[in-house]
């Protein structure tokens, strides 16, 4: 007697399916981009590119910041494009898992990066403006293409270090502000929630031929 399998046919495994979700987005590459982010910023630290004051002690981490959120909207793109927003029930889960561990990922990193470094802001600035920075790039993902998507983030970086030079006050330019500013983290946080919002349920703005 044949055996029966016990899968349903056509049926792929849960861990499959998370596992060819992150190779299709390129997950484990990104994770080497910002493990490398990480090791600038610490080589900055080491040999004094970044120093405690002065010029140089916000502006580089703010656009280290926006490479590391670069390489997490570059990661939303889909090789696949329109069709595979009719593959299922769990694909707004899993985008929300990727941009989830990613920039988890990316504040763990720089701030293994900036330990006991004495990196202005902290921890705490790394998270606010990581998280603010992602945002925009899922944004970015949404309206221009998960392969144009670095460019929001990087420019917003650009625009932040003058912001800092100039010492502006408006909270919508968070890395210009201390890192306990509340509505500094509030501007950065409302730019993450949309983000992943858009994200989630509708995904890079990619066609199927790119």
């Amino acid at each position: 007697m044949t055996a029966i399998s016990a899968r349903p046919p056509g049926r792929v495994p849960t861990a499959r399916l998370l596992l060819l979700h992150l190779v299709s987005r390129r997950v484990p590459a990104a994770v080497v981009a910002l493990a490398a982010c990480g090791a600038v910023l610490r080589i900055g630290l080491h040999w004094r590119w970044i120093y405690a004051t002065g010029p140089g002690a916000e502006e580089l981490p703010v656009v280290i910041e926006g490479a590391a959120a670069a390489v997490i909207a570059v990661a939303t793109a889909s090789p696949f494009g329109e069709p595979e927003r009719a593959t299922g029930r769990w694909l707004p889960y899993l985008r929300l898992a990727d941009a989830l561990v990613l920039t988890l990922t990316t504040v763990g990193v720089l701030a293994a990066g900036a330990a006991a470094a004495g990196l202005p802001g902290g921890t705490l600035a790394i998270a606010r403006n990581v998280a603010g920075l992602a945002g925009l790039g899922l944004l970015s993902s949404a309206v221009l293409g998960g392969l144009l998507a670095w460019i929001g983030p990087m420019a917003y970086a650009l625009v932040a270090d003058f912001a800092i030079l100039q010492a502006w006050q408006t909270p919508w330019m968070w890395p210009a502000r201390p890192p306990h500013d509340g509505g500094a983290a509030l501007c950065a946080g409302l730019a993450f929630a949309v983000g992943l919002l858009v994200t989630t349920l509708r995904g890079a703005r990619d066609p199927a031929h790119e």
